[in-house]
């Protein structure tokens, strides 16, 4: 009897964790992040070096049965330092600075109990320019810049209570300009942390 009722209560428990795992499950916060971008061009127009910029912005996810999506949308300061070659062969040192909206879309998974827990996430990413400046500005062909652009994102996360911490690697699948002399993609990796207000 002693063992029908443990196998009964881990039966019962096994059930009714699968079911709150079958109930849709929303969380909705604020997340900051630093991000370090480069920018890769074809030949040997504008490389870059790494510099930090920022993210700032809101996160939802909506998530059943250990899968989740989690669209976001940030306001993001990318920046880079690098040269430029001119005409003349000299090179001129310095800074581009751009600014654009980031809306990634991103599936995942999770793992852990209660409120702590390891998340796997990947999905594109769509950015929109807003803005350009700094002293390499007038070499970066920037009117030719499109206003949109795409790329795929992905990292690793974790939950602690309502706070969530979160690595990420951005690559840039479209070109930045129409320019194809002028081709540029982002590479960009981000360390951010969030808070859970649901």
């Amino acid at each position: 009897m002693k063992k029908f009722l443990l196998s009964l209560a881990a039966s019962l428990m096994l059930i009714a964790s699968a079911h709150a795992q079958l109930i849709p499950s929303l969380k909705f916060g604020v997340k900051g992040a630093l991000n370090f971008t480069n920018l890769k061009s074809d030949g040997k127009w504008l490389n870059s070096d790494t510099k930090t910029g920022y993210q700032a912005g809101l996160w939802a996810r909506i998530g059943a049965a250990g899968f989740h999506v989690q669209p976001e949308a940030y306001f993001t300061g990318k920046k880079i330092k690098g040269s430029y070659e001119k005409a003349d062969g000299d090179v001129e040192n310095g800074t581009f600075d751009f600014t654009t909206i980031d809306v990634p879309i991103l599936l995942g998974t999770r793992v852990g109990v209660g409120p702590i827990g390891v998340r796997f996430q990947a999905g594109p990413v769509f950015a929109f320019k807003v803005s350009e400046g700094g002293s390499l500005s007038k070499y970066t062909d920037f009117e030719n810049y499109k206003k949109a652009s795409t790329g795929i994102i992905g990292g690793v996360g974790a939950d602690i209570s309502k706070f969530t911490v979160d690595l990420r690697y951005e690559h840039g699948l479209s070109n930045l300009s129409d320019n194809k002399d002028r081709s540029q993609k982002v590479k960009m990796w981000s360390i951010g942390v969030g808070y859970n207000f649901l």
